[in-house]
Formats: structure tokens, C-alpha cells, sequence
């Protein structure tokens, strides 16, 4: 008998189990279906913060999130549709989060006596026997023993068998998604073609899971969802770190530097590093350092001598570069620090998700040390606000922070391709010998303030840098105290200067004036976006702004707020781009804060404004 299948608009799905049980890789795959499928998505992998912790146990659990849909998907969603549970623990930490009447499908098999003294159940406290599941739609599938019965015949041992109980499950959910197993079945041979049993064993777990639907009369109920209505073009799903490096790329073949990248592996930044070395066709050179000290003063020496220089980090190590950034600043060098932001302080929650770096990025340094900050959204903006790093930091000579997040290195969405044609180009020069035959002055300066860029060598560029004052114009070293403050004004002057060179903000969506105004930025975008929609379906005048550029601010920043009545800004922190509004532009901007490692909800957020807005 044929099961019928339902269409659904959206469904929210969580993958839970232990570390070892490869939730992460088949969320990715059914996340790369997705994409293939049409669908408009958002994900949220959950990692946990050990690299290892203790087999069955609640710190060792590793979840995936996927929400996608035939409409507009802004967020991973607050409550899952379904929770794929593959072991006590995972059930006992996900299961407050599924909506009721949600469907919970479960690993028998991970719910021994063993796997409940591990999630710390009482003894006597079986979730499969009393009433927490009462309410859900619950699945329960021995999946660890029919795995090892549809590979009865492999020479695997009992251990490696059991490794691919993760395609038993995601073949189940290919069916019940009504999936082909197509693109699944193309990255199991392309990652094990050199292993031939264990791609066979794979394909027998993941075609025996995707059989099962077919073959138990208890299975009937079926779904589809149809494909987005996308703006017409070429999508791949990409994840935010692998947007930052395609970036980065673009960016200096658009600029025609060389790209050098120093970097210290931290978590959540490392696949940077991970990714960029593969690019080497691309002349692209990579340098992993022995400390983070080292990784960006070795991108300085890079774009001193001609290349672009960058290097990325998290929030720990954006500490320990904090002199050296300081240095790239005096010597007014192009650089760009990427920080992929997590918990803190000191090594906090190194796998969670944050936005406590604001701060440090405005201002951790020593002296009057200003910088332009820019800000990715969600991850397919990486790519753009990667290239605008670049350029700005070729284009008036100065180091600029890109700060992301943890949520959105690893989070994915679907990317459009862009046209060659469509990307802007972008022009850098560099100082050349005078024709007069005068002594170059490095600290001359152009309209935007920039000082030459002269690349040592250069026959009559023979000039002194280093951080130490510098006399301007000369370059000579400089312990004048009317010079400091001038040079000091100027880098401030020249940072600020560059609210010229940038587009003005705008309304994302909703209303253009109102009683309430969402600002937001970095990876708070999506939620914002998600509940200015609904409420103004509701009737509320209420829009949505958010902030790629965090300084300079945009020029006409000021005269967008003061069009609303109440301004509030979300943000995963204890409130810190509220303080910098409030103490700039002197105005009662109301902060949004969640500081749990993890974003912030859309029933949050939504709960929240209507609260102000109902009030207005």
C-alpha cells in the first residue's frame, strides 16, 4: 500500500545523540538535500563544548537544527517539529523544546539501563514508560540493532557497524521527507571511495532506513514540502565560514593583491584556515602560527610587503592581537582581523554562540587606537561583508575588524551564485618614485586622509615605520606633544571619514517611521526580520534596521532612529551596541539581551516588542 503524502509549509527538525553518533554529518546531509530540493532553510548545529565528553552522558550531547520551507525561512526556529533522539540523554535535553503534539522519534536502543544512569533518569524512570512523552507523536525504532542486522554480512567489526546507524536514520527521514537518497548517495562514494566496505555498509543502512517507511504499516503519515520562491539564480547551501573565505578570495582577485592569511587554530574560526589552505591555486598562502601573537604580526609583514594581509581569531585571541592591531594601526597598514565570536570571557563556552566582542573590537586596545568595525548578518552576507573588509581596509589604510559569530560560522542558508558582472570592482594603488626626484613622505595623505602605500624595494620609497609616534607627514620619530594629539585626531578623523564611503542605512523591512524600531546586528538579523514581519501583519508600525558597518556608523543613522518612537536592540550580549547608541546620539534605546550561548527566539524577542508596542 502506497502512504499518502501530505505538504507542510515548514518543518523544524532537531538531530540529538551523543558526539560520537555523527548528528552533525547527517544534518548536513539532509541539509544539503534540502538545498537541492528548493527549499529556503536555516540551520543551527550544537556543539558540544568538550572535544570528547564522556559516552551517553548530557555534556556530550551534539544536535543539529534545520527549519526549512516553501515560504521565507529567517530563523532555525524555537520548537521542533520533530526530535530525533538517539540516546536517553539526547531525548532529556531536547525534549522541552519539541511543541506538543511534535513527533519524537526514538533509538530504542539508546535508552538501556546504562544510557538512563548516564542522563542521570532514576533508575526506576523510564521517558519511554511514563508520561514525558505523553502528548507527542512518538517513533520508536530499535535502530542500533536493525542497523547490524542490514549489515549482518559485512566484516566490519561491532563498532564500526554501529557508526552507521546515523544513515539508518537519515534514510528513514529521506522517505518520511520524501527524498531521493541521490545526493546522499554521491558523498558517501565520493568520502569512502578507497573504502569499499564501509561505503558499502553505508549504503546498506541508508537504503534499509529509507525502506523501512515502506515495509511497517505503523508508518503512515508522509510529507513533502514544495520549493521556495526564491529570486531566479544558481543556490548552494553554504555555511558562513565558507562565505567569509570565497570572500576573502574574490576580494583580492577583485584588488589584484596577493592574499596571505596568518592564523592560530580557535574555535569557532579554525575552518578559515581549514578552507583557504585548499585555495592555493588561487595564490593563496596560508600560515598556520604558533600563537596568536605571531599570526597577526605575520598578516602585518604580509601587507608591508604588498599582499593583503588577514588574519582570524575568536574573542580570546582577539585579546592576545590586541598590540600588534595597535602597530597595524600606527603604520597605517591595510589588515583585516576576523572575529568568529563565541562565549567568554577567557575560554567560556568555546563551542557556543555570542556577541560579547563588541567592545573589545571598538576599543580594546592601548591609546586612542580607532578602526572602522564591520559586521556579517547571517551566512550568506559573509561573502559581501568579507569583500567590504577588504576594500575598506586597501581603500584608507587602516586595519578593520569583521566580526561574526559562532551561530553564524556554522549555521547555512541558501547562497544565490553572483554574476562576475555583478560584483563591484575595486581599485588599490601604491606609492610610486617622485618625478621630481623629492624625498617620499609616507604619512602624506589623500582626500580619504589614507597615507601611500609603499612597498619596500620601490626604487625612491626609502621611508621609516613602526610604533613609535610618528611627526606627520615626515614619518620621523616624534615625541611632540602637539604632534601626538594631531596624529592622534587624524587616525580618528580618517576612521570616521569614512561614513562618506559607505551607503547610507535603510529599513530591511516593515515601516519606515512608527512606533517601533528592531536594531540589530551581526547574527541577530533573522529574528528580527522574522518578528517585525509578524508584527506588522499584526498592524503594528514597526521596521527592522540592521547595522553592517559599527563604525563608523552610517550618516544618517541618527535621523532613521528618531523616526520611531522606541528603538530596541537585541543583541546575544549584556548590552553593548545599546551603550554605544545611548552615549552617542543621547538616545533611550531600549536593550534586548540573551546571554545563553544560544540565539535568541523568535517567541522571545516577538513577546517582548509586542510588550512595548502595545504599551506605545
Amino acid at each position: 500500500m502506497t502512504t499518502p503524502i501530505q505538504e507542510k509549509q515548514a518543518v523544524i527538525i532537531k538531530f540529538a545523540g551523543d558526539s560520537g553518533d555523527g548528528m552533525q554529518l547527517t544534518g548536513g546531509l539532509f541539509t544539503d538535500d534540502t538545498a537541492i530540493s528548493g527549499s529556503d532553510l536555516a540551520t543551527f548545529p550544537d556543539f558540544p563544548a568538550e572535544i570528547r565528553a564522556p559516552v551517553g552522558t548530557i555534556a556530550g550531547v551534539s544536535g543539529f537544527q534545520l527549519h526549512f520551507g516553501s515560504q521565507r525561512i529567517y530563523t532555525p526556529g524555537d520548537r521542533f517539529d520533530v526530535l530525533v533522539a538517539m540516546n536517553a540523554a539526547a531525548l532529556k535535553v531536547n525534549i522541552k523544546l519539541v511543541r506538543k503534539g511534535g513527533t519524537v522519534i526514538i533509538n530504542e536502543d539508546g535508552f538501556d539501563s546504562k544510557n538512563l544512569r548516564l542522563a542521570k533518569y532514576d533508575e526506576s524512570q523510564n521517558p519511554l514508560d511514563d508520561n514525558t512523552l505523553e502528548g507527542f507523536e512518538v517513533i520508536k525504532i530499535p535502530v542500533t540493532k536493525m542497523t547490524r542486522e542490514a549489515i549482518s554480512e559485512s566484516t566490519l567489526g561491532t563498532k564500526e557497524k554501529d557508526r552507521c546507524k546515523n544513515m539508518y536514520v537519515l534514510g528513514f527521514l529521506l522517505w518520511r521527507y520524501n527524498r531521493s537518497m541521490d545526493t546522499t548517495m554521491k558523498f558517501l562514494t565520493s568520502k569512502f571511495k578507497n573504502k569499499p566496505e564501509i561505503l558499502d555498509a553505508n549504503h546498506k543502512a541508508l537504503m534499509a532506513g529509507y525502506h523501512l517507511g515502506d515495509t511497517m504499516e505503523e508508518f503512515n503519515d508522509r510529507y513533502t514540502v514544495k520549493p521556495a520562491q526564491l529570486a531566479p539564480g544558481k543556490y548552494r547551501s553554504i555555511m558562513g565560514n565558507d562565505a567569509i573565505v570565497l570572500g576573502l578570495i574574490t576580494a583580492t582577485k577583485k584588488l589584484g593583491l596577493p592574499l596571505f592569511y596568518g592564523s592560530y587554530p580557535i574555535t569557532p574560526a579554525s575552518s578559515i584556515l581549514h578552507s583557504l589552505s585548499k585555495y592555493k591555486n588561487y595564490g593563496v598562502r596560508t600560515f598556520q602560527a604558533e600563537d596568536e601573537i605571531a599570526a597577526v604580526a605575520s598578516a602585518i609583514g604580509a601587507s608591508y610587503g604588498g599582499s593583503l594581509g588577514i588574519t582570524g581569531t575568536s574573542g580570546p585571541g582577539l585579546a592576545l592581537k590586541g598590540e600588534a592591531i595597535g602597530l597595524a594601526v600606527m603604520l597605517e597598514l591595510p589588515l583585516v582581523v576576523i572575529d568568529v565570536q563565541r562565549g567568554g570571557p577567557s575560554t567560556g563556552l568555546p563551542t557556543k554562540t555570542e556577541q560579547s566582542d563588541l567592545m573589545q573590537a571598538l576599543y580594546g586596545r592601548n591609546g586612542e587606537c580607532p578602526l572602522p568595525v564591520v559586521s556579517c548578518s547571517k551566512p550568506s552576507d559573509c561573502f559581501e561583508a568579507a569583500m567590504e573588509a577588504c576594500r575598506i581596509a586597501v581603500q584608507h589604510m587602516t586595519p578593520v575588524i569583521l566580526l561574526s559569530d559562532g551561530y553564524i560560522a556554522n549555521g547555512a542558508e541558501p547562497w544565490r551564485y553572483p554574476k562576475a558582472s555583478d560584483i563591484p570592482e575595486m581599485k588599490v594603488s601604491f606609492a610610486k618614485q617622485q618625478d621630481d626626484g623629492s624625498h617620499f613622505m609616507p604619512y602624506q595623505r589623500d582626500e580619504k586622509l589614507a597615507r601611500a602605500w609603499a612597498i619596500p624595494g620601490t626604487p625612491g620609497l626609502v621611508h621609516r615605520v613602526g610604533g613609535i609616534e610618528k611627526e606627520d607627514v615626515t614619518g620621523n620619530i616624534s615625541y611632540d606633544p602637539a604632534n601626538h594629539e594631531h596624529m592622534v585626531k587624524t587616525r580618528e578623523r580618517k576612521v570616521e571619514m569614512i561614513a562618506d564611503y559607505i551607503p547610507e542605512q535603510k529599513i530591511e523591512s516593515g515601516h519606515e517611521s512608527g512606533s517601533l524600531l528592531l536594531l540589530g546586528w551581526g547574527s541577530t538579523f533573522g529574528v528580527c526580520e522574522s518578528v517585525t514581519n509578524s508584527l506588522t501583519q499584526l498592524g503594528y508600525s514597526v521596521g527592522h534596521a540592521h547595522l553592517r558597518y559599527l563604525r563608523p556608523f552610517p550618516r544618517n543613522l541618527e535621523e532613521l532612529m528618531r523616526r520611531f518612537d522606541k528603538v530596541v536592540i537585541p543583541e546575544i550580549n549584556n548590552g553593548q551596541l545599546v551603550k554605544v547608541i545611548r552615549d552617542k546620539y543621547l538616545l533611550p534605546a531600549v536593550p534586548f539581551n540573551k546571554i545563553q550561548g544560544t540565539p535568541i527566539a523568535h517567541e522571545e524577542l516577538f513577546d517582548f516588542a509586542l510588550n512595548l508596542v502595545d504599551k506605545g
